[in-house]
C-alpha cells in the first residue's frame, strides 16, 4: 500500500505543477517556469541518478540549454512548449557546437510528447539526438517513478513533498467514507447473512465485466451486503445523503481507475487502493490493523459493485434494494 500512496502523491504534485505551468503560461506569468528550472535538476538527479546542474548558474540565459550533465554528457532543454518548432529552435543554437560529443535531451514538463517522438528534426550541429529516447515527458517520468523499488520511490516522495508540498498536506478532513469504515470495523463480520434474497445474478455481472481474478473476492464479500446495508440505513439517520455521498465517492474512484488502466481486475484493485487511501487520509478515521481495513474496504467496494455504482451492468441486471 505504501507504493500506491507514494506514487499517487508524486503523480498528483507533478500533474498539478504541469497544470499551473500551462494555466499561468497562458497569462504570460512565468514564475512557475523559473521554479521548474530550479526544481528539475534536483528531481532528475534523484529519479535517474544523473548529475545535472542548471546552466544559468554558470551563464545567464543560455539559449537552447537549460541543464547540463557533464558526467553523463547530456545537454537538456526543459520546456513547457511541446511542438516541433520548439525542439528545432533548441537544436539550432550555435552553442551546441561546443557539445558535439554530448546528447541533447528535450524534456516536456507540461504536456505529453508522444506526437514528437515519431517526427524527424533538423539538427544543424549534428549533436546526438534520438527522439524516441531523448524526448522525455511527464508520462515517461511517471512511468519511471512507478518502476522504482520502494526505497527509491520513498526518497522521491520525500523530495517532492519538500519541493512541491504545502501545509495543506498535513491537514486531514473528516470523510463519510471513514465513518462507514469505522462503523463496519466494529461489526462481527463472522456473522454472515445469506444472499439468497438478492433478486439478480452477480455472476452475470462478473462475467459481463470479465472480472476473472476478482470473481472469488466478490463472492467472498458479497455475503456482507445486507449487513452493510443495515449500517448505511443507520448512517443515514445522522443526516441526508450520508450513504449516497459514500457510494458516489466510490463511483468517482472507479472512473478515475478506468483512466489508469482498461484491465477490469486492475480497475477493481485500484478502487480498493483509492478507497483505503481516502480513509487513511481522513481525520475521523479510527486506526485499525491494515488487514481489518483491507477487509472493510473490500466489503464496501463489493457492495458498490452490487448496487450498480461501479462496473457495467449486463441486460436485466437491476439493483432494487432500498439504499441506493
Amino acid at each position: 500500500m505504501n507504493r500506491s500512496e507514494y506514487f499517487n502523491y508524486i503523480e498528483e504534485k507533478l500533474n498539478l505543477l504541469a497544470l499551473r505551468i500551462q494555466s499561468k503560461g497562458r497569462l504570460n506569468i512565468l514564475d512557475f517556469h523559473t521554479h521548474s528550472e530550479n526544481f528539475y535538476p534536483y528531481f532528475l538527479n534523484h529519479l535517474y541518478g544523473w548529475s545535472v546542474s542548471n546552466m544559468n548558474v554558470f551563464k545567464q540565459n543560455v539559449e537552447g540549454i537549460d541543464l547540463i550533465d557533464d558526467d553523463n554528457q547530456f545537454v537538456i532543454q526543459v520546456s513547457a512548449t511541446h511542438d516541433k518548432r520548439k525542439v528545432e529552435k533548441s537544436l539550432d543554437k550555435k552553442i551546441l557546437e561546443k557539445y558535439s560529443n554530448y546528447t541533447f535531451k528535450f524534456i516536456s514538463i507540461a504536456h505529453d510528447a508522444d506526437n514528437l517522438r515519431n517526427m524527424s528534426f533538423k539538427n544543424p550541429y549534428s549533436i546526438q539526438f534520438e527522439p524516441q529516447t531523448d524526448i522525455i515527458d511527464k508520462k515517461n517520468i511517471l512511468n519511471s517513478v512507478l518502476a522504482l523499488d520502494i526505497d527509491n520511490q520513498k526518497n522521491i516522495f520525500h523530495f517532492i513533498k519538500k519541493e512541491l508540498g504545502n501545509e495543506t498536506d498535513f491537514i486531514k478532513l473528516d470523510s463519510n467514507m471513514a465513518t462507514i469504515i469505522n462503523i463496519l470495523a466494529k461489526e462481527n463480520l463472522s456473522d454472515i447473512t445469506t444472499v439468497n434474497n438478492l433478486h439478480f445474478s452477480i455472476d452475470d455481472k462478473i462475467t459481463y465485466n470479465q472480472l476473472i481474478k476478482t470473481q472469488p473476492i466478490i463472492m467472498d464479500y458479497v455475503v456482507h451486503h445486507f449487513q452493510l446495508d443495515g449500517k448505511y440505513k443507520e448512517f443515514d439517520t445522522l443526516g441526508l445523503n450520508k450513504s449516497r455521498s459514500v457510494l458516489q465517492s466510490i463511483r468517482k474512484m472507479y472512473f478515475e481507475a478506468k483512466t489508469e488502466t482498461d484491465h477490469a481486475d486492475k480497475v477493481f484493485s485500484l478502487v480498493i487502493d483509492k478507497l483505503i487511501q481516502k480513509v487513511r487520509n481522513s481525520a475521523n478515521f479510527v486506526q485499525i490493523p491494515i488487514e481489518e481495513l483491507d477487509l472493510c474496504a473490500n466489503i464496501v467496494a463489493v457492495d458498490a459493485f452490487i448496487r450498480c455504482k461501479i462496473f457495467e451492468n449486463p441486460a436485466n441486471y437491476r439493483f432494487n434494494h432500498a439504499t441506493s
